[in-house]
This record gives C-alpha cells, sequence and structure tokens, in this order.
C-alpha cells in the first residue's frame, strides 16, 4: 500500500510538472525584455532578467503597438457563453426528455437518438462549413455575434445532452413519480426536484461546453471577416507578422487566463446535487 501510494505520488507529480512547464515557460517569458531572450536561455525572474511588462502592453495596444486583444477577448465571452448558456438550457431538457421517456419512430430508439447528437462532432466541421455559410448568408448573420452563436449551439448542444443523459439517468425515477404525487406536473418536478440533483451534471457539461466553444478556430475563420474576431483567431492572426516572443507568450497566457478563472469560480458547485434526503 505505502509502495503504490509513492508511485502514484511521484507519477502525478511528474504529470502535473509536464503538463505545467509549458504553461509556466510562456508566463515566464511573457515578461522577459528583449535581451534576456535574443542573448541566451534565462530562466527566473529577478535572477537571470529584471521583469517587464513589455509583453503585455504590446497586446493591449500600449505604446503605440498595432495589437488589441481585447475587443478579440469580450467578441469570445460573447459568442462562447452565450452558445453554452443556451446549449446548456436546450441540451439539458433534451437529456431528460431521452432519460425519462421512450421514443420509437421505425427502428430508431432513443439510443440512437443520443448517437446522433454525438454523431455532430464526429464529422469534421469543414463539411457543415459551406451550409452554415450559406444559411447566415441568407439570414444576413455573417460576421455577427449572433451567427456565431447560432452555429456554436450545433457543436455544444451534443456534449451537453451526451454527458447529462447519464446523470438523469443516475437520479431513480421514484423521484419524479413520488414529486408528481405530491401535486407537481412533470415539468414542475423536472425545474423543482431533479434539476437540483444535476448541479455536478450542469457544472461539468457547461465547462466542456465553454472550453470546446472557447477554442474554437474553425468556424469563426470561415464565417467572419474581421468585425466579429474572436480571440484564438486573433492569436494566429499574431503570426502573419514579426511578433516578438514575448508578445506571443503574453497573448497566450491572455487566452488561457479568462478560461482558468472560470473553472475555479465553477469548482465548487461540482460537490453539490448530493441525492441524500431525496427519497422519503
Amino acid at each position: 500500500m505505502v509502495i503504490k501510494r509513492v508511485l502514484s505520488t511521484v507519477f502525478i507529480t511528474f504529470w502535473s510538472v509536464f503538463v505545467l512547464m509549458p504553461i509556466l515557460w510562456a508566463l515566464v517569458t511573457s515578461f522577459k525584455p528583449p535581451e534576456a531572450v535574443d542573448f541566451g536561455a534565462t530562466f527566473l525572474p529577478f535572477v537571470d532578467f529584471t521583469p517587464t511588462l513589455l509583453g503585455w502592453e504590446s497586446i493591449f495596444g500600449v505604446g503605440g503597438g498595432n495589437i488589441n486583444l481585447v475587443p478579440a477577448l469580450f467578441n469570445s465571452i460573447i459568442v462562447t457563453f452565450g452558445g453554452a448558456a443556451i446549449s446548456l438550457v436546450l441540451g439539458t431538457v433534451s437529456a431528460y426528455g431521452l432519460s425519462r421517456f421512450a421514443y420509437k419512430l421505425g427502428f430508431i430508439r432513443n439510443n440512437d437518438i443520443v448517437f446522433f447528437f454525438v454523431s455532430q462532432r464526429i464529422m469534421p466541421p469543414i463539411v457543415l462549413s459551406f451550409p452554415f455559410f450559406l444559411m447566415l448568408r441568407d439570414l444576413r448573420l455573417l460576421d455577427t455575434h449572433l451567427g456565431l452563436i447560432f452555429v456554436s449551439i450545433g457543436g455544444l448542444m451534443p456534449i451537453v445532452v451526451w454527458l447529462m443523459v447519464d446523470f438523469f439517468n443516475g437520479i431513480p425515477r421514484e423521484l419524479d413519480e413520488m414529486a408528481m404525487l405530491e401535486g407537481y406536473s412533470p415539468f414542475e418536478a423536472f425545474l423543482g426536484v431533479i434539476l437540483p440533483l444535476t448541479a455536478p451534471g450542469l457544472t461539468v457539461a457547461g465547462m466542456f461546453a465553454v472550453i470546446f466553444g472557447w477554442n474554437d478556430f474553425f468556424y469563426p475563420l470561415v464565417l467572419t471577416f474581421g468585425q466579429v474576431v474572436t480571440l484564438p483567431l486573433a492569436i494566429v492572426a499574431l503570426n502573419a507578422t514579426i511578433t516578438p516572443y514575448w508578445t506571443l507568450s503574453a497573448a497566450a497566457i491572455f487566452a488561457i487566463l479568462p478560461l482558468i478563472i472560470f473553472a475555479f469560480a465553477m469548482e465548487r458547485f461540482l460537490s453539490k446535487g448530493s441525492l441524500s434526503g431525496a427519497v422519503r
């Protein structure tokens, strides 16, 4: 048992260092002055080099630079959280229906419908890019927040349905029946009894939706022309010019910082939703 615990600790430590090292390296590089990058490797702030805010000032357009990632940040926030919120609502209701009711259309059953949702993530985005382009063009939603939100729902809702069906399946159906015996309608039983018990599932599904939506690059590339540039697209565009390493590192940290803050804010909800006390 002791050997197993030691090996687990060593493995977790090694893996944590392996995962965090690129982020730590980018964070340190974002505070380096030019000479700390151009004249050999440096590692420790205040020891190998004197930290500077030159890289961070560059991504905010301070000092006369033509780079400003703040508009792209707000575009990403609007598109990602808008699409994730709508997907979470629609996907949760759909998952509850697939968990609690039996559907039959020819040979199609509930599991087939769930697989249909998941298959939307299997399909390469380029397959849907042209139909989405034509649809948004006809609706005059190209290069708009609403257009990107509409498209993102198609990619994020399958994730929510896939995750939430399992969470609803893990909640006894007797709870629905007891709630309806108390005078609740099926929808009131869903909102008042079942949904609060799925707080961990909603948190996980919401986090996955936000992460996938935030990192989406292909659809903003195809469906926008400059008005609604998201953060991943804006950062990749930096490679089109001669951008210093300290600026690129600051941009990389700037892109993942909102997700880190969001993850810490949502972590406390993962422990909620116990079934204890739910059954009389």
